[in-house]
């Protein structure tokens, strides 16, 4: 086969070329093991031809080079005619594999439609075979249904009579099984009711029943109120209850009910709201009476009845409910008779007969009823949770007897906050009285030792407080809770009023409302006051550190007010105007000290003022106003930082407060110093850096252990100082010539200074200009300052 044949055998179509990407071409190369140099696109016959025959010697080879390539040739026809037989080889194999896959899918075609008609023949003869024993079995349960339903029928027959027999000779013991398997037949042809003579049975079992429930309940009363005269045995009626327990749950419960209201009838006849045993000053009688009766009963009655019944339980349950009506509503008709100390006794008895009744009868079934929320017990431990009693410590969360009766104070309760209202007026008024004196310290003592201690007035509200917190939660969570935080917030105003304003020195009438108290601190903050001697100033410290304690304690308190008072209510506490106004008495505090040390400064800035700068020939050590207020630090700061020795945020607050109030009187002054000469600039200069370096010392002057001033603080002053040295070296800055230069650096080094600021400057230097002058260089001053705050953004 030639080539020609080769292309004979292919199939006739369009030609398709593949058009792969280099990397692929060179990978297949890589993997062929590369590919003839004839077939490089690069291929330049000429240049093989001069490579292969490169001299006329060469030429001598020529006829066997063609041999070569000839016998190459016909290698290569040789394995195309190779490669295409294969390709047509392995077309027809696939084409008749392709054949037989068909073949074997019909025939298994075949054999599963076969085995499909086999699987319904062989379903039908099943039916066919089944159908007889399908009818025997249906047969078979219905003979055994009939049977069932006979013998169900013949014992309801005969049951019905030997229960009314049993009902009559009233032999109760024998009566109970026969009734509840009367009761499970009669459940058992539940099915049949359109048979009448069945309905007629089920109709008469259920008289008998009825009957049976009408003569228990006669018996038990003929038992119970007959006297001598009965013929009904305790045996008897405990035989009784079991036939009780077999009927249905309505007729128990009517003969419970008639039980626990004949054993409490005695005392609703002994404690009616006729009677003055049912008076509020009485109710331990109240409690006294159940106990006495519960013995009798147990020992009694509660012998033959059903300890499931829980009868004893039971008429407590009731005693306390009954009890709870009657003092409401005997309370409420005798309301101006209740005063505070008959309250806080009956509800101390209460909370102690509810214990009892607890520790009587917890954990059982009664609790489901739910707790009937309303008063707690009195008691003042802060955690009202666990209550001693005895050489016991009970738990009464949650417990359904805890407040059952107790619920009856709370509308009361309002008595009791009046009277803590009462207390706190008269407690507040001696605390006022201390604060009014000579020496508040004598009369009140304070808290700690040394100056600025917290006075002991504070501890003594708050301690008296908490035993109100205590003792109004044990009382009730509702609204009497709420109220005691009105009364809290109420006396935490008249203290910082009418105390802590009363213990500064200098201070005017105490008053009580806000508004006037914050007018009688700014009142203290003038100019002319004469300054505060080592006694005042450690009542401003006292008066700091008092208002910190009472802040954070207030903060403490409204916590533990949400925490008790139910969750509903928790909402509307708030001490918040109460913080502020601690955060208000502190901050005028600070000032007031301030303003003292400011005041003692004034001097030297006025001296400063007055020398006369122009006139410097040399620059010396620092001058002699600074000296003077160093050394006024010097005196000043220790004692304060003693004072606030447990307040150190306070004191660093000073610190800050004034530096920011220093600083810039203190610059002012500079912009006083005028004319000055470049010599006096840089005394100035140095004086400002020596002043610099005692107010960034400021936190601890005058202490042997030198601590690094806080991070705050520390900015403050260097941003300040920063300023006044600016302002200094502008003055030393040469003006002639170029006036642009010198507004640019007055905005870069004072990017924060005004027009106003401008001047001054330019007043310190002397300079001498006319209104155009001066308004060009304001023009130029506005434009480089407007550019400047662009380019920042």
């Amino acid at each position: 086969m030639d080539s020609s044949d080769v292309l004979e055998d292919k199939d006739s179509g369009p030609e398709v070329q593949l058009n792969l990407p280099g990397s692929v071409i060179s990978r297949i190369e890589e993997l062929m093991g590369g590919t003839e140099q004839f077939d490089s696109e690069e291929f330049d016959a000429v240049a093989y031809i001069n490579r292969v025959f490169p001299t006329e010697q060469s030429l001598s080879g020529v006829e066997s080079a063609a041999a070569r390539c000839e016998f190459r040739l016909a290698s290569v026809q040789h394995d195309i005619r190779r490669l295409v037989r294969a390709q047509h080889d392995q077309r027809v194999a696939g084409h008749q594999a392709l054949l037989d896959a068909q073949h074997s899918i019909a025939e298994l075609a075949l054999q599963v439609a076969d085995i499909n008609k086999k699987a319904e023949r062989s379903e039908s003869m099943v039916r066919e075979i089944t159908a007889e024993i399908k009818q025997l079995d249906c047969a078979k349960w219905n003979l055994t249904a009939a049977i069932t339903a006979l013998n169900h029928l013949h014992m309801l027959a005969g049951g019905a009579a030997s229960l009314r027999t049993l009902a009559q000779k009233r032999q109760y013991k024998e009566l109970v099984l026969p009734l509840q398997a009367i009761m499970e037949v009669l459940e058992q042809l539940e099915m049949y009711r359109d048979i009448k003579e069945l309905n007629a049975l089920r109709d008469e079992v259920h008289a008998i029943r009825a009957q049976l429930a009408q003569q228990i309940l006669a018996d038990f009363k003929e038992a119970l109120t007959g006297g001598g005269k009965t013929t009904i045995s305790p045996r008897t009626l405990s035989e009784a209850c079991a036939v009780v327990d077999a009927l249905e749950p309505h007729v128990k419960q009517e003969l419970i009910k008639w039980l626990i209201s004949m054993q409490l009838q005695e005392y609703e006849h002994l404690f009616s709201g006729e009677q003055e045993e049912a008076w509020v000053s009485h109710v331990e009688r109240r409690y006294a009476w159940l106990k006495k009766h519960l013995l009798r009963f147990e020992d009694s009655l509660a012998q033959a009845l059903p300890a499931a019944w829980r009868l004893s339980e039971r008429i407590a349950h009731r005693f306390c409910k009954i009890t709870r009506k009657a003092l409401s509503e005997i309370m409420q008709a005798r309301r101006n008779e209740v005063d505070v100390k008959l309250l806080l006794y009956a509800i101390q008895k209460t909370y102690n007969f509810e214990l009892l009744l607890h520790k009587r009868f917890v954990g059982t079934e009664l609790g489901a009823e739910g707790v009937e929320g309303g008063v707690k017990p009195l008691v003042f431990d802060d955690d009202d949770k666990e209550v001693e009693t005895d050489d016991n410590t009970v738990n009464t969360k949650g417990s359904p007897w805890v407040g059952l009766i107790g619920a009856c104070f709370e509308p009361h309760l309002s008595l009791y906050i009046t009277s803590l209202d009462t207390n706190l007026r008269a407690l507040m008024d001696r605390f006022i009285q201390d604060a009014k004196s000579a020496d508040p310290g004598a009369c009140s003592g304070e808290v700690g030792s040394g100056a600025g201690a917290v006075m002991s007035s504070c501890a003594d509200l708050f301690l008296f407080y908490k035993k109100c917190l205590a003792q109004c939660a044990t009382l009730s969570t509702g609204e009497p809770m709420r109220e005691l935080a009105g009364v809290f917030g109420k006396y935490l105003r008249e203290y910082a009023g009418g105390v802590l304003q009363a213990a500064l020195p200098r201070a005017a009438a105490p008053a009580l409302a806000v508004p006037s108290l914050v007018t009688n601190l700014q009142g203290l903050l003038r100019d002319d006051a004469p300054r505060y001697t080592r006694q005042e100033i450690a009542k401003i410290t006292s008066v700091i550190t008092t208002s910190e304690y009472c802040l954070e304690t207030t903060i403490h308190l409204e916590q533990k007010l949400k925490e008790k008072i139910s969750p509903n209510l928790a909402d509307k506490i708030d001490l918040a105007p109460e913080q502020d106004l601690f955060h208000k008495m502190i901050s005028n505090c600070i000032q007031l000290l301030v303003q003292d040390l400011e005041m003692a400064c004034e001097p030297a800035l006025q001296a400063m003022t007055k020398i006369s700068w122009l006139h410097f020939d040399n620059v010396g050590d620092q001058s002699s106003y600074v000296t003077q207020i160093i050394m006024h630090l010097k005196n000043t700061v220790p004692n304060l930082r003693d004072n606030l020795a447990s307040s150190r945020k306070y004191f660093t607050q000073f610190c800050i407060r004034f530096a920011n109030s220093f600083i810039p009187k203190f610059i002012q002054n500079i912009y006083k110093c005028k004319p000055i000469s470049t010599v006096g600039s840089e005394q100035l200069l140095l004086d400002t850096h020596m002043l610099k370096t005692a107010l960034l010392e400021l936190p601890s002057i005058g202490s042997d252990v030198k601590r690094q001033a806080p991070t705050t603080y520390t900015k403050v002053v260097i941003k300040l100082m920063t300023k006044a040295e600016m302002i200094l070296k502008l003055v030393m800055a040469p003006l002639d010539g170029n006036l642009e230069g010198f507004v640019a650096q007055f905005v870069q080094l004072l990017p924060e200074s005004t027009l106003a600021e401008f001047h001054k400057v330019l007043d310190m230097k002397g300079a001498k200009m006319s209104k155009t002058q001066l308004g060009s260089l304001d023009a130029l001053f506005k434009d480089i300052t407007k550019n400047m705050h662009n380019d920042n953004k």
